[in-house]
């Protein structure tokens, strides 16, 4: 093979221009494999967490739901079944926020008290034998913010709902980060230099029936730095990340909590519906002065739907426990993250040190013959640290790797 490009030698090889374009291919599927292999705990750790996390919200989600339902059965039966069909959605608006929709607190928990106000009118402040118009009702909607008939309670519950739902709507969004994060790491893109590199460093010493052989670890070092030189730029950030997601998950429990904030939803409720009705004189008044004397139509109201047994033993008891397991489950997450902390920038320091490079005092590799011990200077990690770097040419950082440290800085903040 006097035609190779990589593993070129003084010796004779049993190397070919077509081997070597094959051990390109092969150096760089093993790095990958390496990284994913290395990740793959980490990886696991963030994605099983994430998804239980998003399964215990969507069930307290349901929780709160049936309670406000419940509210209205038991309470208020007349008006159950019309007023059901809010509750549904608020609850869906919810999900939605919580799960990354781009929506607001305030716009949901005020469309919900908008289309509410109609029906408590219909039912409780005015009920009559008959039903009031779709249109009287739509003006009551509109009408609702300026009569004021829920008090201060649809503010309160706007405050309430961010208080304990925006936390967590960020812990959810900072895990999944945390995946696409690693998702990226796991298949980075190498540049022809690392590729050259890393054939250099496993697999030419095979050119020269070297088949055992393992690289000096100076050598793997300096190798596997400046492949990785931009991973060493995403440790920062990374230790940010994991110290921020450990801040905000000691803030989410007790009043900031998920847990608070749904389940005491339909107490709220409660007292708004206390309000209009004390208030029922004053509202009539009001409303005969923006929307004239009710316009009805013949009545309609379905008696009330609930299955009121149905669920509620296994969710009285998950609420009693969800916020004690919520908290705990949230405090083993980040004692098992914790470790990680400096998982990007240790990277080439583990691999080379678990088995990529050879023992202390064996016989190694060192790019081009077998020595006792590698002579050339091993550089630092980090890109800065690589203009130095004797084993391979790095030119700057990869424009997904700047993306993903854009996205960490963001979350930080967030």
């Amino acid at each position: 093979g006097d035609d190779l490009q990589v593993c070129t030698s003084k010796n004779p090889t049993c190397c070919t221009k077509k081997m070597e374009e094959r051990y390109q291919i092969a150096a760089k599927q093993d790095i990958q494999q390496v990284l994913q292999t290395s990740s793959a705990t980490l990886k696991f750790l963030i994605s099983h967490n994430a998804a239980a996390f998003q399964e215990t919200f969507e069930m307290l989600i349901r929780v709160a739901e049936n309670y406000t339902s419940t509210l209205f059965c038991n309470a208020y039966r007349t008006m159950a079944a019309e007023a059901t069909v809010h509750v549904q959605e608020f609850f869906t608006d919810v999900g939605l926020f919580l799960f990354g929709t781009d929506t607001s607190t305030e716009e949901f928990v005020n469309r919900f008290f908008d289309t509410l106000f109609p029906v408590v009118y219909n039912h409780v402040i005015n009920s009559g034998p008959t039903d009031i118009s779709l249109e009287y009702a739509e003006c009551l909607r509109v009408a609702r913010r300026d009569i004021r008939p829920f008090g201060n309670i649809p503010k309160k519950a706007i405050e309430q709902m961010g208080r304990s739902l925006l936390p967590s709507r960020t812990f959810l969004q900072a895990l999944n980060l945390g995946i696409e994060v690693i998702n990226t790491t796991d298949h980075l893109h190498f540049s022809k230099d690392c590729s050259r590199a890393l054939v250099q460093m496993q697999y030419c010493p095979h050119c020269q029936g070297l088949t055992l052989s393992k690289p000096c670890m100076g050598y793997c070092l300096s190798t596997l730095r400046g492949c990785l030189a931009g991973l060493a730029e995403v440790d920062l950030h990374w230790q940010g990340y994991i110290q921020s997601l450990e801040q905000l998950s000691g803030a989410l429990s007790g009043a900031h909590g998920i847990e608070h904030g749904l389940l005491s939803f339909h107490s709220l409720v409660r007292d708004a519906l206390v309000q209009a009705r004390v208030n029922g004189p004053r509202l009539s008044e009001q409303v005969n002065k923006i929307c004239g004397p009710p316009v009805r139509k013949p009545k309609q109201s379905p008696a009330c739907s609930l299955d009121q047994n149905k669920d509620n033993q296994g969710l009285k008891m998950l609420s009693r426990d969800s916020e004690e397991t919520l908290a705990s489950r949230r405090k083993a997450f980040i004692g098992r993250l914790r470790p990680f902390r400096a998982f990007f920038g240790a990277l080439p320091d583990r691999l080379c040190g678990s088995h990529l490079a050879a023992a202390h005092g064996l016989p190694c590799w060192s790019g081009e013959q077998l020595l006792r011990s590698y002579t050339h200077r091993v550089v630092g990690s980090g890109i800065k640290a690589q203009s130095e770097n004797p084993e391979v040419k790095v030119k700057g950082t990869d424009p997904v790797i700047s993306q993903i440290i854009d996205k960490l800085k963001h979350i930080i903040q967030v």
